[in-house]
């Protein structure tokens, strides 16, 4: 089916145990495939096990690691929401905190295949500090270069800030990340990763 939750139709979500592939379209850039398997799926949310992200180079921010290339994330994937979290790793399994990408809703060609476009604003939530709002250069870029419909910025600046309000009123991410850690996500996947 194709269409985005809200598009009333009914959907034919993932299963767990099964595997999707996410389109992420990026502003300017070709789109990528991700490959990720199916831990869960809920009404409003499926939770996703990245065993190894095909990043290139660390991601850092205020100086410190976030994530390294080939470690493993826990995916978050709202339906009808302008937003997806990750819970992120080190190589050795620690994680880091929850990092929010800002992106228009799924877009569900069927239960196994979604496409999503990323609006460049990020919001990370570390394990211990306060969150921070991240890419707004990149946003700002997109926007005076002609490369975003300024409707659109709008609409992912708005967001980015109930989100990073909620984010300091301590409610979000919400409360199904907390349910997931990488011990479980592994036991779920039998091992795999």
């Amino acid at each position: 089916m194709t269409g985005s939750a809200t598009g009333g139709s009914e959907l034919s979500l993932p299963r767990p145990g099964s595997v999707v592939d996410i389109h992420y379209r990026r502003i300017g850039q070709p789109a990528q495939v991700y490959r990720q398997f199916v831990l869960e799926t809920r009404p409003d949310v499926v939770v996703t096990f990245q065993p190894r992200t095909p990043i290139a180079r660390p991601l850092v921010v205020d100086g410190l690691t976030i994530l390294e290339p080939r470690s493993p994330v826990i995916w978050f994937s709202f339906l009808d929401k302008w937003y997806d979290i990750g819970l992120f790793h080190r190589t050795n399994g620690a994680d880091t905190g929850f990092y929010g990408n800002i992106l228009t809703p799924l877009e569900f060609v069927d239960g196994h295949l979604w496409a999503t476009t990323d609006l460049c604003l990020d919001i990370w939530v570390p394990r211990w500090g306060s969150s921070r709002l991240l890419d707004e250069d990149e946003l700002d870029a997109a926007e005076t270069g002609g490369r975003i419909d300024p409707e659109l910025a709008a609409r992912a600046k708005a967001e980015a800030t109930a989100l990073m309000h909620a984010s300091r009123a301590g409610a979000w991410p919400p409360p199904v990340t907390a349910e997931w850690s990488l011990v479980r996500a592994l036991k779920v996947c039998g091992g795999m990763g």
